[in-house]
């Protein structure tokens, strides 16, 4: 049976464990709306690059 030869010690183990975080979203202030909004995506309002690319009102 595989038995380790040394107490793995504090540092080692962080280093290990140094990769596992978690990753902010990529947000951006959109000047137009006033809103974050996540890049690359339509904002809530509808807007993207500056254009109303979503319409709002509904049609019968």
């Amino acid at each position: 049976m595989a038995v380790p030869k040394r107490k793995t010690s504090k540092q080692r183990k962080r280093q290990r464990r140094a990769h596992i975080k978690l990753a902010t979203p990529n947000m951006q202030f959109d000047v137009a709306t006033g809103e974050y909004r996540l890049s690359h995506h339509v904002s809530p309002s509808g807007m993207y690059k500056g254009e109303k690319v979503i319409d709002d009102s509904k049609e019968a």
